[in-house]
């Protein structure tokens, strides 16, 4: 037994229901299309990537300084970090002959998620070159530092990877 009466190509019901489905689907689909082209979402920073971007040629200059300096910075921070919670990183930085550089370090803390939260904090040297200090995340989420350490007219800028900050228990 067939379950229609009429099996007249465009006037059968099944075929009607899913033409329209298709139809509901596309249309419900371009409408999420429009308004993500239309209205950006405020939950990111939109200048997040760009924000501290030089132009070219500031960048391949700050690249040839770093690459004179030749610095290296060893960071080493917590396996886990809660929010809310110091976390001590210990920071050692050399020259090109493994001496230790001295001067001054400031550590930023970015937060791609909520421009507002971002911050800074000075390090403290412990040792000739050895810096060391504690950061307290205020929110959970993704975080990247950059560190900064300035010699005299020297300046190395060092960053780190994303990583992951959790929520307090």
């Amino acid at each position: 037994m067939i379950s229609q009466e009429n099996k007249n190509g465009l006037r059968n019901p099944w075929l009607l229901g899913m033409i329209g489905l298709i139809i509901l689907v596309l249309g419900v689909n371009g409408t999420f299309i429009w308004f993500a082209m239309h209205n950006r979402s405020t939950l990111v920073d939109r200048d997040y990537s760009t924000k501290d971007r030089k132009t070219s040629s500031a960048v391949m200059s700050d690249l040839q300084e770093q690459k004179t300096l030749a610095w290296k910075a060893t960071i080493k921070q917590p396996k886990s970090i809660v929010m809310d919670s110091p976390a001590g990183y210990e920071i050692s930085v050399v020259d090109r002959e493994g001496a230790p550089v001295n001067g001054t370090m400031e550590v930023e803390a970015y937060r791609a998620a909520d421009e507002s939260k971002d911050f800074s904090t000075a390090f403290r040297e412990v040792s000739p070159g050895n810096y060391q200090g504690y950061i307290s995340f205020p929110l959970k989420g993704y975080w990247e530092l950059r560190i900064h350490i300035k010699r005299g007219k020297d300046i190395f800028e060092v960053g780190t990877n994303k990583f992951m900050v959790a929520a307090a228990p």
